[in-house]
């Protein structure tokens, strides 16, 4: 009996420090408490559009917004009116957790082009991958018509995906590790990476590393870029059983996944400006209000504020479940919620675009 009872405790253990290894390599960063009761919002907003499917991405120009989903449309918004406009693209979208039609952004010259870029990921002979392709606006859909990277790895989680394109008009990518975290620190390797190209898909002559698109490394499952008025760049990004982080990206520097986290420091490695510690926040899309980033966070269910100066993050607004990406436009604050991507408690009409005036919050100095 003693040693059945021995036995049990010995598999146990064994059992837990499975879990746990997992948590840190490849299990999702965005998992919500399941025992969370749904809170009331706190501020003052409105709804822009409901009953989303799974939204990843907020794009807007003049009174238009574009908004991607996961599950693989294009949603317009204009005056009010909500249209879901179909994708063609040349691979069908993969299934897996955190895969599908991800990262969007307009071309500066979409008015006359009307073309956008897209990040997506799809499964080839079993094998997922994450590519950037170039779309264009016809009459009723938006058809792929040129790839520009291919095969950008993937795996169950940690895919990366955002795009962006900054203040130098260059196109940039966050890439995950894929859950292959020790190639992060390899520079051969696309995966926990933020990646920099030319608009046309050509790698820039003045990337850090000779004929690579790699910009920066060592990251986990960046997810939010931003630059602020200097033109410095900014992340957000998803750590292991917390410490996610934010850090100003500089190129060609190592950010140090996964050989450090949190407080730790290493020569030649650069710590983050900020982190959560334990719990997680699961940070998501990014962008900057006067001197301050705010970001969307997930599992800590806000849209949260980072204060460079003081290195302080707080919560700017909470009540609304997971929130998946941001956009600031002025003084005003949209964000899409993400309580319908099977982590979250989804509420009457959820997914939804809202708008606040965040000159009508209350700031914690």
């Amino acid at each position: 009996m003693g040693n059945r009872i021995r036995s049990r405790s010995f598999l146990f253990v064994i059992g837990l420090s499975l879990l746990l290894s997992a948590c840190s390599m490849g299990q999702p960063d965005e998992q919500q408490e399941e025992s969370e009761s749904v809170s009331k919002p706190r501020v003052e907003s409105s709804v822009i559009a409901q009953n989303l499917s799974i939204p990843w991405s907020i794009q807007k120009l003049d009174d238009v917004f574009y908004i991607t989903q996961r599950t693989g449309d294009i949603i317009e918004i204009k005056d009010g009116k909500k249209t879901v406009v179909k994708t063609n693209l040349s691979r069908p979208l993969s299934k897996r957790p955190e895969a599908g039609l991800l990262g969007f952004v307009l071309h500066p010259d979409f008015k006359t082009n009307q073309q956008a870029y897209v990040y997506y990921t799809y499964d080839d002979s079993g094998d997922p991958y994450n590519r950037v392709v170039v779309l264009k606006r016809t009459e009723n859909q938006w058809s792929e018509e040129k790839v520009l990277l291919d095969r950008i790895p993937s795996g169950q989680y940690h895919h990366g995906g955002r795009l962006e394109i900054g203040p130098d008009n260059k196109l940039y990518i966050t890439a995950g590790d894929a859950t292959q975290q020790n190639k992060a620190q390899d520079l051969s390797f696309l995966g926990g990476k933020i990646l920099r190209m030319n608009l046309d898909g050509g790698i820039p002559d003045d990337n850090p590393f000779q004929d690579s698109y790699v910009y920066s490394y060592g990251h986990r499952n960046p997810q939010g870029l931003a630059w602020n008025k200097a033109g410095e760049l900014y992340e957000t990004e998803h750590g292991p059983n917390g410490y996610d982080e934010v850090n100003r990206i500089e190129a060609g520097n190592n950010y140090g996944w996964p050989k450090i986290t949190g407080d730790e420091k290493e020569d030649s490695l650069i710590s983050p400006l900020a982190h959560s510690g334990e719990p997680s926040w699961a940070p998501s899309g990014a962008d900057f209000w006067k001197e301050d980033l705010v970001f969307a966070s997930l599992a800590g269910q806000s849209v949260k504020r980072f204060d460079p100066e003081t290195g302080k993050v707080s919560d700017l607004l909470t009540g609304f479940g997971r929130i998946r990406d941001v956009l600031v436009e002025g003084d005003t604050l949209y964000f899409v919620s993400n309580n319908t991507d099977g982590r979250g408690i989804p509420r009457e009409n959820d997914d939804k675009l809202y708008e606040v005036d965040l000159n009508s919050l209350t700031i914690e100095e």
